[in-house]
C-alpha cells in the first residue's frame, strides 16, 4: 500500500468513528433514558482524572491552564442548568431522565466543529508520516473546549447519582431468580 492509499483510509476510518460516534451520542441526547448504574461513576472518575492529566501537562503554559480552567467552570455551569432542565421519572419499571437534548446537541456539536477545523489547519492523520503536524499540541480553545465538556459530563453525573440515591427506594428493584 502507498503512503497516499494509507493515508486515504486513515481518514476514511477516522472521519467515520467521529460521523458513528456523533450519531450514537445524539440519539442518546434526544429522549427519555434508562439510568445506567455504571456510566454516571465512569464519568465522575474519568473526567477528573482527564482534567488533572491536562492540567499537569498544561502547567507551563498559563494561557493554556487559565484556558482549561475556564472552560471547566463554564460546564460546571453548563451542567447544572442541564440538571435543571432535566425531567426525571420514577416509574415501575426503574429510574428514567430525560435530559436536555439542547445542550447536549450544542457540545457536541462543538466537537465536532473543533475536530474539523483541527483537520484543516494541522491536516488527517497520517498526512505527514515520521514527523508531527505543527500545531498539534492541544490549543488553548481546544483545552477550554475540553474543560467545558469534562465539567459538563461530570456536573450532569453527579447530579444523576444523587437524584437516584435520593429516589432509589421508591424504584422496585428487579427481581432475580432463587
Amino acid at each position: 500500500m502507498t503512503p497516499q492509499q494509507t493515508h486515504i483510509l486513515v481518514t476514511v476510518l477516522f472521519v467515520a468513528l467521529i460521523a458513528w460516534r456523533m450519531h450514537a451520542r445524539i440519539r442518546r441526547l434526544i429522549g427519555r433514558q434508562r439510568l445506567s448504574p455504571a456510566r454516571p461513576w465512569i464519568n465522575v472518575v474519568l473526567f477528573p482524572v482527564l482534567v488533572g492529566l491536562l492540567t499537569l501537562g498544561s502547567h507551563l503554559h498559563p494561557l493554556a491552564a487559565a484556558s482549561l480552567a475556564g472552560g471547566t467552570a463554564l460546564g460546571i455551569a453548563l451542567g447544572v442548568y442541564g440538571l435543571r432542565l432535566t425531567r426525571f421519572e420514577v416509574t415501575t419499571e426503574g429510574l428514567y431522565y430525560t435530559p436536555s437534548a439542547h445542550i447536549g446537541i450544542a457540545l457536541s456539536v462543538l466537537v465536532v466543529a473543533r475536530i474539523l477545523w483541527r483537520f484543516l489547519v494541522v491536516g488527517f492523520p497520517g498526512s505527514s508520516p515520521g514527523t508531527p503536524p505543527p500545531g498539534a499540541t492541544l490549543t488553548p480553545l481546544t483545552l477550554a473546549l475540553v474543560g467545558t465538556l469534562a465539567g459538563y459530563y461530570f456536573t450532569y453525573a453527579v447530579g444523576l447519582l444523587r437524584w437516584a440515591a435520593k429516589n432509589r427506594s421508591l424504584s422496585p428493584r428487579p427481581e432475580t431468580p432463587s
